[in-house]
């Protein structure tokens, strides 16, 4: 249970950000992680060393501009699941997992990153660009989630599942907006009250 926790705090991370969770644990706790991770333990550690500080620093800086954030959307939705994956199946290689749960840490982690990344894009649509204190609010919970994974793994988790929730609460009030997006001032018939883009007031 512990180790599950510990996966869901780290992918929870990879959700956030791509590069910089894979960053901070290879550099806290050495390359032998790396070592235990698909993909990355192919890869030299010098190459993904010098691939995940370049893209880490992109993250960091470009998050902060709105045509940054555009081109990080698109690269975090798609290789965000990925991370998730990596760095679940890297822990339950660390803990030294029976080969089922490894995979199923590996597939629940790649999910829980892929719908947080979802999410962050509804909103960045939403909103039309996500604020500066929200960006910051991040980069600091990636790194807080990324560390919480091996030193307080419970605390982590916890942190992982409120984010899930936050999610599905999202979707929740996305749907409520966009239904009331419909002007009922005619009192338009059953067959148009189902269909909310009908009578849309404000673009998507």
């Amino acid at each position: 249970m512990i180790a599950l926790l510990a996966a869901l705090s780290a992918s929870a991370a990879a959700g956030l950000r791509v590069a910089l969770p894979l960053l901070v644990i290879g550099l806290l706790y050495g390359e032998t992680i790396w070592a235990q991770a698909p993909l990355l333990s192919l890869i030299p550690p010098r190459v993904v060393l010098g691939v995940l500080v370049s893209w880490s620093l992109f993250e960091l800086l470009g998050s902060k501009q709105l045509l940054g954030q555009r081109t990080l959307q698109i690269i975090q939705l798609i290789f965000s699941p990925i991370a998730g994956t990596i760095l679940g199946v890297a822990i339950a290689e660390f803990t030294d997992r029976e080969a089922p749960m490894i995979l199923i840490m590996g597939v629940l982690s790649g999910l829980l990153a892929l719908v947080l990344q979802l999410v962050q894009v509804g909103w960045f649509y939403r909103l039309q660009g996500l604020p500066l204190w929200a960006i910051f609010a991040q980069d600091g919970l990636c790194i807080a989630l990324t560390l919480f994974a091996f030193d307080a793994p419970r605390q982590g988790g916890v942190i992982a599942l409120l984010l899930l929730w936050l999610a599905i609460r999202s979707t929740n009030e996305w749907r409520r907006w966009y239904q009331a997006q419909s002007a009922y001032g005619d009192r338009p018939n059953l067959r148009d009250s189902r269909n909310p883009r009908r009578f849309k007031q404000d673009p998507d």
